[in-house]
């Protein structure tokens, strides 16, 4: 099985490079190539190493494991990307995700990031802005591939929303209300993104929820020992061979958030 038999390696840190996580708009032009190369690599393999697999766990074809609504919403999804990340290293060793701080006053003067929103980059098809659904996981023929409805940029969730987020002490109600800041932008970046079985097709949807994961890593910076429902550590967190108690320290799992003068810091 890909992605290291979607079990976190017991010592990650000295098995990879110490990886950091940037704001998409302040990567490098090489590690912005490394990217869209992993995306590209990733997206030519058919089988179980390849983007449609990852994506495909997300939403259609079935099962679909997403948790949406639930008590395991963030620890789920940051199993999600850091198995997907794993991915995306094995085809191309320097590729880290990056994060869409959609809180930014750049964002909101423009939407989607340059890096995704262009459609092609040194005269070929960019892997970040669109890419092909396969048949297994559509429905009556539809969507073919992903697409993009953007509403105006001003409509995405705004630092001082983000800001009023983080300083919610209980994690149940901090969770959910970042939920729902996420859910917006979902329905803000509109077609296949607005919708469940397909939004991790969007390669904007890595983008969007490294963001909500860091955001998770900045409200754990300033809870440092939030009270948990009982049972909620140890529960499972399928198709990975994870629990939400495996998911609580990024670090351990080899990667952390770079520094950032983003908006969206308290």
């Amino acid at each position: 099985m890909s992605a290291h038999a979607h079990a976190a390696p017991a010592t990650p840190s000295s098995q990879r490079a110490w990886r950091h996580r940037k704001n998409v708009e302040h990567l490098t032009p090489g590690q912005l190539k490394a990217l869209r190369d992993s995306f590209a690599a990733t997206q030519a393999i058919s089988d179980d190493r390849g983007y449609a697999h990852w994506a495909g766990i997300h939403g259609l074809p079935l099962p679909m494991y997403c948790t949406h609504g639930t008590r395991l919403f963030l620890a789920w999804h940051r199993a999600y990307l850091y198995f997907f990340e794993l991915a995306l290293r094995d085809q191309v060793p320097a590729a880290v995700l990056a994060w869409w701080d959609w809180t930014s006053v750049g964002s909101h003067s423009k939407g989607i990031p340059p890096a995704y929103a262009r459609a092609r980059v040194d005269g070929k098809a960019n892997p970040l802005y669109s890419v092909p659904v396969p048949p297994v996981a559509r429905v009556n023929g539809q969507p073919t591939r992903t697409t993009r409805a953007p509403m105006a940029p001003g409509g995405l969730p705004t630092a001082a929303e983000v800001h009023a987020v983080l300083q919610l002490p209980d994690f149940l109600d901090f969770q959910a209300q970042l939920e729902g800041l996420h859910n917006r932008v979902h329905v803000w970046v509109g077609g296949t993104m607005g919708q469940v079985p397909w939004a991790a097709y969007d390669p904007i949807f890595w983008a969007h929820h490294t963001m909500i994961d860091r955001l998770w890593r900045l409200w754990q910076l300033h809870h440092s020992n939030p009270a948990f429902p009982p049972g909620l550590l140890t529960t499972p967190l399928p198709p990975f061979n994870l629990t939400v108690s495996d998911t609580l320290e990024i670090k351990a799992l080899g990667y952390d958030y770079a520094s950032s003068t983003t908006h969206a810091e308290p």
